[in-house]
């Protein structure tokens, strides 16, 4: 059976009807980290892009990618050096954190629900999941925030350092608009 997946041809892609671009002055994308203590270690990403492709068939697909050089733990000068650091996001051989989803219904958007897709950080890819909040308005993207989570193993790319001090997991947190509002 498994050889059987392994040679079926892949869906035909599906084309893109029009491409909605993420509001980077009112979205927001960050991180958080715990240390071994329980300290919670907030971090942020301020330049960022985004995309969301509306296939032709109804689906969404979005396309995220961070900026590992600007990233910063706010106040905190020292640990903003180690993130961008080898020890970390390696900014200096990384300098992009993507995320492509899998096609997904909108309704995920406005009942919550999971998105999946592939992540590359530090030149890594792994299959990952962003869980999406239920929506807090009917028009989620353009009247509220479009709220999303991801947890990532962080020794599964290559961050393994200060194993003793942090946690693995690393959680993306997405707070998103979207820049034009649909015409009535």
């Amino acid at each position: 059976m498994a050889a059987g997946v392994a040679c079926a041809e892949p869906p035909a892609p599906v084309p893109v009807a029009r491409s909605l671009a993420l509001d980077t002055a009112q979205s927001r994308f960050g991180f958080e980290i715990r240390s071994r203590l329980g300290q919670r270690i907030e971090g942020v990403f301020p330049r960022f892009e985004g995309r969301i492709e509306v296939l032709s068939d109804g689906r969404h697909q979005v396309h995220l990618r961070m900026f590992t050089r600007y990233v910063e733990i706010p106040g905190k000068p020292r640990y903003t050096g180690w993130m961008r650091g080898d020890e970390f996001f390696d900014a200096d051989r990384y300098p992009v954190v993507e995320f492509d989803s899998v096609p997904y219904w909108p309704e995920v958007v406005d009942k919550g629900g999971v998105i999946e897709g592939r992540l590359i950080l530090r030149g890594v890819s792994h299959p990952e999941t962003l869980r999406v909040e239920k929506a807090e308005c009917p028009r989620a993207g353009y009247d509220c925030d479009v709220v999303s989570r991801g947890n990532v193993q962080r020794g599964r790319y290559g961050m393994d350092s200060w194993q003793l001090a942090l946690s693995d997991r690393v959680t993306f947190v997405l707070r998103a608009r979207l820049s034009e509002a649909p015409k009535p």
